[in-house]
């Protein structure tokens, strides 16, 4: 059975008009993959812990793994993916399993 998945991306913008033409064609082809934006943020400040801050935080509930790799392993989107990579440094992209309660961890 395949269950949702959490993808946390943290990054910083470096080249805004490469990150502009990524973010304008993704959403949607995220939507058709089975992806849904959960969150956009914007850095505001370190509360705690020493991770190195990121400026854009977005978070994505995809509806299984399956739905994320065919984002990302789509032959039709081989030209947006680079815009991301050329748009951003500093990125973290971990998945995170959907739990119902703590109880698994």
């Amino acid at each position: 059975m395949s269950r949702p998945v959490y993808a946390l991306n943290l990054f910083d913008v470096a080249n805004k008009d490469e990150y502009l033409a990524y973010s304008r064609r993704s959403a949607g082809e995220v939507q058709a993959h089975g992806g849904r934006v959960v969150a956009l943020g914007k850095f505001r400040e370190v509360a705690t812990g020493s991770i190195e801050p990121r400026y854009v935080l977005i978070l994505v509930e995809w509806a299984s793994k399956e739905a994320f790799d065919s984002y990302c392993n789509d032959p039709a989107l081989k030209d947006l993916h680079p815009h991301r990579v050329n748009g951003t440094s500093n990125y973290v992209w971990h998945l995170f399993d959907k739990l119902e309660d703590l109880r698994p961890i």
